[in-house]
C-alpha cells in the first residue's frame, strides 16, 4: 500500500474515532475555574500535538534552590479518602511506594481511580525568611494536593468534567502560615487516574526555596484575583473584586483553567504592610516576570508598564523581569494597599510566571537583576 494511502487510512481512522468522543465538556452550574476546569479532549491533544511538547520536561528554573528532597519512598494506599489529607490520620499501615514512578511499576499494574500519597518532612530544615514551592513532579491524571490538610494546588479536573493533566509538572505555592518550621510536617495527595499509566510518574520532586525571597521586605507569593476581562475600573483600589476567581502567583494562567486564553487579564492583591516605611527610603515593587506585557498600579497610581511592541515570536517582554520604583508616600502603613497588574498575552502561555514577587528596598535591587539575568 502506498504511504499516502496508509496516511489517508490512518486520517479517517483517526476522525472515526474522534467522533465518538466529546470534543468538551458541557459547563454547567458553577463558573469557577479554580474548582472546574475546562477539559480539552485528549485525543485531539494527542494527535495535533498542541501539548505534547511539554510531556517530557520538568522545572529547571535556575531560581529554585532544592532544600528537602522527595524522591524517596511515600506511604501509598487505593481508594478515597477525604480523611487522608489530615496531619493527624494515621498512615503507618500504608503501603510504601517510591516516587516518582508509575505505580504499575510498584506492583499496582492494571489500577485506574483514585489513590493517595502521603509523606512527612522536618519543617526545621526550612528557612523562614524564604518562599517555598512543593514541586511533586509529573503526576497522571489529576491531583489534589495538601499541606497539612489544607489544599495548596490543583491540577486536571476530576470526573464527570474529567481533563488530564499528566504532562503538567506541578509547582505549588507552600505560605509560611501552613508550614510547621518547628518540625513534622504532611504532604498528601489525592490522585486519580483514568487509563493506561497513573502515579506521581516522573519529575525532580522536592521542596524548593525561591532564590532571593529571603531579601524582599514583603512577599507577595500566593493566591491574588484574577478576572479575563479589560474594564479600565479595575485600576481602581475601591474596586470590588471580591466575585473574581482565585488564581497562585507565580504560575500561568494556563495552567489554573484558562488553558489556551490569549488576550487582557486583571490581577488584584490587597494586603497590608509587613514593615514600616522609612521616609529616607526607596522601595520597588517586583513582579518577576510576566507573558507578555503589563501595566502595573499601586493604590491606583500607575507605577510601571513593559511592552516592547513585538509580535508572538520576537517580542522579549516576557523574559524581563518588572522592577518599579514606588513613588515616595503611595505606601500605605496604617490601611490596606491594593496592586492591579493589567495582563496581555498575545499568544501561548500568559500570566505573571515567574518570582520574585514582593517589595525591596532600594539597595536589593541590584541582587534583584543580577541573579534573574
Amino acid at each position: 500500500m502506498s504511504t499516502q494511502n496508509k496516511t489517508t487510512l490512518t486520517m479517517v481512522a483517526a476522525f472515526l474515532i474522534a467522533a465518538t468522543i466529546p470534543l468538551f465538556a458541557q459547563e454547567n452550574g458553577s463558573d469557577n475555574r479554580w474548582d472546574e476546569p475546562q477539559r480539552r479532549n485528549w485525543f485531539w491533544d494527542w494527535l495535533f500535538g498542541e501539548d505534547y511538547h511539554q510531556s517530557n520536561h520538568y522545572y529547571t528554573d535556575e531560581g529554585l534552590e532544592k532544600k528537602i528532597n522527595l524522591a524517596t519512598y511515600w506511604q501509598f494506599s487505593i481508594g478515597d479518602n477525604p480523611e487522608w489529607a489530615s496531619p493527624k490520620y494515621k498512615d503507618y499501615n500504608w503501603e510504601k511506594i517510591y516516587v516518582p514512578a508509575k505505580w504499575e511499576n510498584e506492583g499496582f499494574n492494571g489500577y485506574d481511580g483514585f489513590a493517595w500519597y502521603r509523606v512527612h518532612f522536618d519543617g526545621r530544615e526550612l528557612n523562614k525568611q524564604e518562599a517555598h514551592f512543593l514541586l511533586p513532579g509529573f503526576i497522571d491524571d489529576v491531583d489534589e494536593t495538601y499541606l497539612n490538610g489544607t489544599l495548596i494546588g490543583k491540577s486536571g479536573a476530576l470526573p464527570p468534567r474529567f481533563r488530564t493533566a499528566y504532562n503538567y509538572d506541578r509547582k505549588y505555592f507552600m505560605s509560611n502560615e501552613l508550614i510547621n518550621f518547628e518540625g513534622d510536617n504532611v504532604i498528601a495527595i489525592r490522585v486519580y487516574d483514568e487509563v493506561l499509566d497513573g502515579g506521581i510518574v516522573g519529575g525532580n520532586p522536592g521542596i524548593y526555596a525561591q532564590k532571593n525571597s529571603d531579601i524582599l521586605l514583603q512577599n507577595f507569593y500566593g493566591p491574588w484575583r484574577f478576572i479575563p476581562v479589560n474594564n479600565s475600573e479595575f485600576s481602581d483600589p475601591g474596586f470590588d473584586d471580591t466575585k473574581w476567581e482565585t488564581v497562585m502567583v507565580p504560575s500561568n494562567w494556563d495552567n489554573q483553567g484558562y488553558r489556551s486564553f490569549d488576550g487582557i487579564g486583571w490581577y488584584r492583591k490587597t494586603f497590608e504592610l509587613d514593615f514600616n516605611p522609612d521616609a529616607n527610603k526607596r522601595y520597588y515593587l517586583i513582579l518577576g516576570k510576566i507573558d507578555d506585557f503589563d501595566v502595573t498600579y499601586l493604590n491606583g497610581q500607575k507605577v510601571g508598564e513593559t511592552n516592547d511592541g513585538g509580535k508572538l515570536g520576537e517580542s522579549q517582554s516576557f523574559n524581563k523581569i518588572r522592577v518599579y520604583a514606588i513613588p515616595s508616600g503611595l505606601l500605605k502603613a496604617d490601611s490596606k494597599n491594593v496592586i492591579s497588574v493589567k495582563v496581555t498575552d498575545i499568544g501561548k502561555d500568559g500570566g505573571i510566571y515567574k518570582g520574585p514577587v514582593g517589595i525591596v528596598e532600594e539597595s536589593d535591587v541590584t541582587k534583584i537583576i543580577r541573579r534573574e539575568y
